[in-house]
């Protein structure tokens, strides 16, 4: 019982951040194999479109692992959200609720505001825009960029990548750009 609620408790980020980092060794030991979550997808689509598509046209079993990967996230991901949750209210920062508040973001009872993200939400103007206006965007820029986040970021620069220096560059350039000056004015509009 007591590890359940040590379990239950927020932890620091520093915790996640370690775990994540000594992945990127363990998985250059354990066979060479490079730490990233977007080329999955490719992999779904190379072992399920029988299409005669050139870039879906590789050995995809030989990165069956990542799938592996990516399915022990999920998995991980519903344990942690169904059983080992934090009872509690969600903290926020008194800052960050003012600045939240003038978006007209008030209910701090999830790890995710539902007054953007719930089904309920998501056929409005609000929903389409940052949902699945977003997730395009993030999509794209995946893609162009060659790999995500966790790919670029973790991965490419411990291996001291110039091209995930300029890509980690830009992601972080453009989360800035649009936290701070698209998105205020996304919700100003959408209100």
């Amino acid at each position: 019982m007591q590890l359940l609620k040590l379990l239950q408790q927020p932890w620091h980020w520093a915790v996640a951040g370690v775990l994540i980092g000594l992945t990127v060794p363990l998985l250059l030991i354990l066979g060479n194999k490079t730490f990233g979550i977007s080329s999955s997808l490719r992999h779904i689509c190379a072992a399920c479109i029988p299409a005669n598509i050139s870039f879906f046209r590789y050995d995809w079993k030989k990165e069956s692992w990542n799938l592996f990967f990516v399915a022990g996230i999920i998995i991980g991901g519903f344990i942690a959200a169904t059983l080992l949750h934090d009872p509690g209210k969600v903290e926020v920062a008194a800052a960050t609720q003012q600045r939240l508040s003038d978006y007209g973001i008030h209910d701090y009872s999830a790890l995710l505001p539902p007054e953007i993200f719930s089904w309920g939400n998501l056929f409005t103007w609000k929903g389409l825009v940052f949902v699945a206006a977003g997730g395009f965007l993030v999509g794209f820029g995946t893609r162009y960029a060659g790999g995500c986040t966790s790919g670029h970021s973790i991965m490419g620069l411990s291996n001291l990548q110039w091209p995930s220096l300029v890509a980690t560059t830009c992601f972080m350039t453009g989360g800035f750009f649009s936290a701070n000056l698209i998105i205020p004015q996304l919700f100003k509009w959408l209100q």
